[in-house]
């Protein structure tokens, strides 16, 4: 067959459809579906998406960094498709930096760098442990705990509480709401019965964080709110609306993306019982740990984009404005770019994975993101000897682009017993 002849008969494929991370054993292991999708047709049109697969690493980085981020939905055009109920979302997600380009997207994330710089978020991490040291405290004489549920979830909702300024009794709250709206940040199907929460959570964090900047105009309060509301550059501020709009995206990523870094990072090291004995041993590779982790278990598999004019990829020619799918996750175990990229190696050297991103749109948070992983599988491993999953079949979240567990249940002895 001829390569032309090759394609078309990889594009007629439907085994190949990204489609199947709708399949629970496809979602419980998507790489070898990746591994098809890189070998056999690395630009993949997808009738079922009606969208381009892209999945080899270095046409993803050509993806994340030239093609257009600026993909929402209007409320008329949402309308004009029979979803007008979703407006609202759209209302606020137009107006959030992950779906802008420059230079609406450089006023926008120039304004948030002066809200969330470095050196702040390293002095944080004092913190951090504190939150973590308490959360294990809670759970420890029991020996056993999900990791989900008692580590994963409530640590990045509480620091993300800290870093907005709101109460911390709040967290709970906020994290709910935060994985309702992950809802539309993460899959590519539209689930109609889930359509109302999202809308009512939407709705519930617009009047949420309305009713906390009117008060911190009257009494401020050190975060990110007061920061957004103080950021000036040449003159230009944030309006309402854009304060509201990038406290939700930031509140949702701070959460989604740590908890399954978390939850993706300690099932690996599990799985991987030499390399977790490695990192026991020396407990300095972490930091480098945690990123072999993002590379092998990415917390966001997945990102859209629009060609920004006809262009060729991968030999495939991709008309103006048709959406184009960034597979993360294929990315980085792509052996072009990860030599033996299926293998866990928390010493990798030279891991420029694309977990958070590339160029203008890299993660913002990715450094809290960071510090978080390190300092809560820092304390496991101190804390933890002899840790061991529970025996039972394991849950995966069915939000296609943020890839996570619903629950990981362990065991263990507590230090010092």
């Amino acid at each position: 067959m001829t390569p032309a002849g090759t394609a078309r008969a990889a594009a007629e494929d439907p085994t190949l459809s990204l489609y199947h991370l709708l399949d629970p054993e496809v979602l419980a292991n998507p790489y070898p579906l990746y591994h098809r999708l890189r070998t056999e047709d690395p630009v993949h049109w997808d009738p079922y998406l009606h969208a381009w697969i892209v999945t080899r690493y270095a046409d993803v980085v050509q993806v994340l960094h030239r093609f257009v981020a600026d993909r929402t939905p209007t409320p008329a055009q949402l309308a004009a498709i029979g979803l007008a109920e979703l407006g609202p979302v759209a209302q606020v997600m137009v107006r959030q930096m992950l779906f802008m380009d420059a230079p609406a997207h450089t006023r926008i994330r120039g304004l948030a760098a002066h809200a969330f710089t470095p050196r702040r978020v390293a002095a944080l991490r004092s913190h951090i442990q504190e939150i973590m040291d308490g959360l294990l405290d809670a759970v420890i004489s029991r020996g056993r705990m999900d990791v989900i549920g008692d580590i994963a979830e409530p640590l990045p909702a509480i620091v993300t509480a800290e870093m907005l300024g709101v109460p911390t009794e709040d967290h709970p709250q906020l994290k709910t709401w935060s994985a309702d709206f992950a809802e539309i940040l993460g899959n590519f199907q539209h689930n109609p019965d889930r359509a109302g929460r999202v809308l009512r959570s939407t709705e519930d964090m617009c009047a949420y964080f309305k009713a906390r900047i009117a008060e911190q105009r009257q009494t401020p309060r050190e975060g990110l709110i007061h920061a957004f509301m103080t950021a000036e550059v040449d003159g230009d501020r944030f309006t309402e609306e854009e304060i509201v709009a990038n406290c939700i995206v930031t509140m949702v990523g701070g959460q989604e993306t740590t908890t399954n870094l978390i939850g993706n990072g300690v099932l690996s090291l599990l799985r991987h019982p030499d390399e977790l004995r490695r990192l026991r041993g020396d407990l300095s590779l972490i930091p480098s740990a945690v990123e072999e982790l993002l590379r092998y278990e990415s917390p966001s598999q997945h990102t859209a984009r629009l060609a920004p004019d006809d262009v060729q990829l991968g030999g495939r020619a991709i008309r103006k404005r048709q959406a184009v799918i960034a597979v993360m996750g294929a990315a980085n175990r792509d052996p072009e770019r990860f030599p033996d990229p299926d293998r866990l190696d928390i010493t990798r050297g030279d891991n420029r994975h694309v977990a958070f991103g590339w160029a203008a749109h890299f993660c913002f948070g990715a450094p809290l993101a960071r510090i978080e992983g390190q300092v809560v599988l820092d304390t496991m491993l101190r804390r933890l000897p002899e840790l061991h999953l529970e025996p039972g079949p394991l849950g995966w979240r069915q939000n296609l682009g943020l890839r996570g567990l619903t629950a990981l249940p362990v065991a263990f002895r507590a230090a010092g017993v």
